[in-house]
């Protein structure tokens, strides 16, 4: 995103005071600025039809405000395992103002909720065990409205330098307590097309590199309008 826009939608983050924690500004400026996530995500959902978004995993929430910062009104829920994340999400969302989006708390990996629309599930399926991934997969596939679609950007294991250094990335940022939980388990092409295909969706598959050394994919499911 550009430099302008990561600043502006990066406000809602600053603390209350100004000595407060500012960690929050800065990760979502840096990342807003720099990880080709938003503009791939964006594009995906462009076309979109107009029914509400399940973000899994949705972390401080920033696709809900790079969303409106771009005019998409699509109604949006927040899930994520982390409270504090949460919490933080629901503040900024406050100060921003953002139209109809809400977040929950919940471990997406032992339940969704119930949903009928879009799906985005982003950066999440290497905390997960392989059973668990398989699971997630089919549970957002089921919750992909007829013309809707499910948004992927994941890692893929191919044994390549760029497999490596997201491995050793994902690592650091448990270590340092950014991600709560650690990388369990890296699925590749075939393991996350099987559920999806198995579930009726069609598939486009692309990487999502950017000018970052990392293995990352976007995967666009489509579910089909009924005959």
């Amino acid at each position: 995103m550009g430099r302008e826009q990561a600043r502006r939608i990066a406000t809602a983050f600053l603390p209350a005071q100004w000595f407060g924690n500012r960690r929050d500004y800065y990760y979502s400026r840096g990342k807003l600025g720099s990880d080709p996530l938003y503009p791939g995500v964006l594009g995906a959902l462009n076309d979109a039809p107009a029914v509400p978004l399940l973000d899994i995993g949705c972390g401080l929430g920033l696709l809900a405000h790079v969303l409106r910062e771009h005019g998409n009104a699509l109604p949006y829920h927040g899930l994520d395992i982390d409270a504090g994340k949460v919490a933080r999400a629901e503040q900024a969302s406050a100060r921003a103002a953002l139209p109809q989006a809400r977040f929950t708390c919940m471990d997406a990996s032992a339940a969704l909720p119930a949903h009928l629309g879009n799906v985005a599930l982003l950066d999440v399926l290497q905390y997960l065990p392989a059973p668990a991934q398989a699971q997630l997969l089919h549970d957002a596939a089921a919750r992909v409205a007829p013309g809707a679609r499910l948004v992927i950007r994941t890692t893929l294991a191919d044994h390549s330098g760029r497999d490596h250094a997201t491995r050793i990335t994902d690592m650091l940022a448990h270590l340092v307590g950014w991600m709560g939980t650690r990388p369990r388990h890296y699925l590749d092409a075939e393991s996350l097309h099987t559920p999806l295909e198995t579930a009726g969706l069609h598939l486009r598959m692309t990487p999502l590199y950017g000018n970052t050394p990392f293995n990352n994919w976007l995967i666009v499911g489509d579910r089909p309008l009924a005959a």
